[in-house]
This record gives C-alpha cells, sequence and structure tokens, in this order.
C-alpha cells in the first residue's frame, strides 16, 4: 500500500517530524577538508562554498554530486477565487497544467537550461476545495493523505527536489495560513498576487479575515493547513517532511511553497534546517514570512510567479556550486602555491 492510499492520522505525521534526522557531520567534515585544498584563497567563493556544506550536511554526500534534480509543482483549485481574489479566472489552472505539459511556460524554460527534471501533480485541478471563507479546505484523513501524496514526488532516486505550484487563488489561502500561524492583521500578509487591483485587494484581505475568524484562535499548524489551507500547500509540506527523512535536501520557491514551510517551522523550528529558500517574492509579505521563521533568501528577482521558477533558478546555483567544488584542481594537484606562512 501506498503512503497516499494509508491516509496516515495527523499523529504519524507528528512521529514522523519527531524521526527527522539531524546533519551529517561526517560530510560536512570532508566537504571542509576538500575546500581547504582547492585553487582559491579560503572563503572566497563566499556563498556557494555554504551551499556546498548545506548540500553535504543533509544529502549525506561527502562527495556531493546532483544526478537527478527535480521541480515538483502541485497543481489543483480553491473556492474562494469565486470572491473575486485573483485577476485570472480558474478556468487557468487546468490551462497551464497544459502549457507545462506542452513545454510552454516559464519553468519549462529555466529547467531545460540547467537541466532540472519537471513533474506536474494533479490534485484535483477541475475540483475546488471549498471556500476557506466559509467551509473547511478538507477534512483531517483528506489533508493527511495529500501530505502523503506529496510524500511520494521523491520515488526515483531523486537527489534535489524545488517545490512549485499553480492554483488560482493560493495567494490568498497562503495569507490566510500565515496570518493564523504568525498573528497580525489581514492586511500584513495579503499583496497583489497575479496583479488584482485596490478593490481585488480589498476583497481578498476581507476573504483572509472571515477565514481566520472560523478558526476562533485555533494553534495547531496541521489543523489550520486543513481548515483554510489547499491541497498543493499540503502536498508541499509533506514533501518538505519526506524530503528531509530521505536526505534529500529541499529548495523552497516563494510566497506559498513558503507557506507550506511555514506550517513545518509551526511545528517544528528545526524541521527547515534541509531546506534553502530560493527568493524573495514580490509579494509584500513574503520577506516578512522569511523573517518571522529567521531564514534568508538566496536571490531577489522581484518574481511572483510561483511554479517554481525561483526556485529551479536557485537549482541552478547549487547545481553550479557543487561543480565547482568537485571539479577544481586543489593546490596539489595543479602544483600552485598555497598560502605562505607568516
Amino acid at each position: 500500500m501506498s503512503l497516499a492510499e494509508s491516509a496516515m492520522p495527523f499523529s504519524d505525521i507528528r512521529n514522523l517530524l519527531k524521526a527527522m534526522p539531524g546533519p551529517d557531520e561526517e560530510a560536512l567534515a570532508q566537504v571542509r577538508a576538500r575546500d581547504a585544498q582547492l585553487t582559491k584563497p579560503a572563503g572566497s567563493l563566499g556563498k556557494l562554498e555554504e551551499i556546498v556544506e548545506w548540500y553535504a550536511s543533509w544529502s549525506g554526500k561527502g562527495a556531493p554530486k546532483i544526478t537527478r534534480p527535480l521541480v515538483a509543482i502541485f497543481a489543483t483549485a480553491h473556492g474562494v477565487a469565486e470572491k473575486g481574489v485573483s485577476a485570472f479566472p480558474s478556468a487557468v489552472n487546468r490551462q497551464m497544467v497544459d502549457n507545462f505539459a506542452a513545454g510552454g511556460a516559464a519553468i519549462n524554460q529555466i529547467c531545460r537550461v540547467h537541466d532540472i527534471g519537471l513533474k506536474v501533480f494533479d490534485l484535483a485541478v477541475d475540483l475546488p476545495t471549498p471556500s476557506i471563507t466559509k467551509e473547511d479546505a478538507m477534512d483531517e484523513p483528506n489533508c493527511a493523505a495529500t501530505m502523503a501524496y506529496g510524500m511520494e514526488a521523491l520515488a526515483g532516486g531523486i537527489d534535489l527536489v524545488c517545490l512549485g505550484e499553480m492554483g488560482i487563488g493560493n495567494t490568498t489561502v497562503a495569507a490566510a495560513i500565515y496570518t493564523a500561524l504568525f498573528g497580525g492583521e489581514a492586511e500584513d500578509w495579503v499583496g497583489r498576487g497575479t496583479g488584482v487591483d485596490d478593490e481585488g485587494l480589498k476583497r481578498k484581505a476581507e476573504a483572509v479575515r472571515e477565514a481566520v475568524c472560523r478558526l476562533q484562535g485555533e494553534k495547531d499548524p496541521l489543523e489550520i493547513l486543513r481548515r483554510i489551507g489547499g491541497r498543493e500547500i499540503a502536498a508541499m509540506a509533506g514533501l518538505i517532511v519526506a524530503a528531509r527523512l530521505q536526505r534529500v535536501p529541499l529548495i523552497v520557491d516563494g510566497f506559498v511553497a513558503t507557506a507550506a514551510a511555514a506550517v513545518v517551522y509551526a511545528m517544528d523550528p528545526e524541521g527547515l534546517d534541509h531546506c534553502l529558500f530560493a527568493h524573495v517574492s514580490a509579494e509584500t509579505a513574503h520577506p516578512r514570512a522569511l523573517q518571522m521563521m529567521e531564514k534568508t533568501a538566496l536571490l531577489d528577482f522581484g518574481m511572483r510567479l510561483g511554479e517554481g521558477s525561483g526556485g529551479a533558478l536557485a537549482a541552478g546555483i547549487v547545481k553550479a556550486a557543487l561543480e565547482t567544488h568537485s571539479g577544481m584542481a586543489t593546490f596539489a594537484d595543479a602544483g600552485v602555491s598555497e598560502k605562505s606562512e607568516s
């Protein structure tokens, strides 16, 4: 029986978090030892050296190499879109899934350039969840099963995974999750999303207020996820947990993907240590969310597309960092004199 078919309850998911491994200190020591011998001044590659250490620590590979990177896009539909919170209709969900399949989306091009695999997971994209302003998005069995489905995205020997998503209305859902988890007013967390006008922004804030009000102060992260979240956010949260358990370093994309990370963070602040945050979204509340979790993003390109686009760009940098580390000659190999002793 697959994980998705087993429909594990929330208690099982909480137990998985308790079993998450820490960093591999031996692998970290190996990359540091090699780095000290490479033909460059110590620390001269800055963040690239840190990325190699991060990847080695969480993959457990002392000679780190990426052979099967993947952008996993989780696509679904949200009933809250009917509230006029997006500049685009829900029909775009299916149209974009077809566009991904045809190779016509931005993410297809970025993945092609960086030789990254792409897989789209259809989470009932033609069947919206109930509007979170009126009803719970999911019951516990469905939410847990969706998280388990996300865990299965690692099948096939994936050694670096990037979160991606597609779902008209999901910046509203993400804003509701942030509000419930971190507090503040709805206006603190809503942004333009797909490009809504001022009236649309007001509708988003009101939808977030209504959704969070229904929680009546609920603070359990998994309950918040199932009641005012979405299928793609649940699947991404599940994938974050599975990646840690299977020692697969993970890259978090933008505003919506970070909401899935926030759910895991709220359960265990150390639960995101194997994650690299790809970029700061142009969504105005994304820097606030990262600050709440004490995370720093790698890039700031003013992007707000979603679909794993920032994650794939970051993956290209990770691949370059590892190739630099493994391919550079050592001082001994190249016959280059090392730093003089003072």
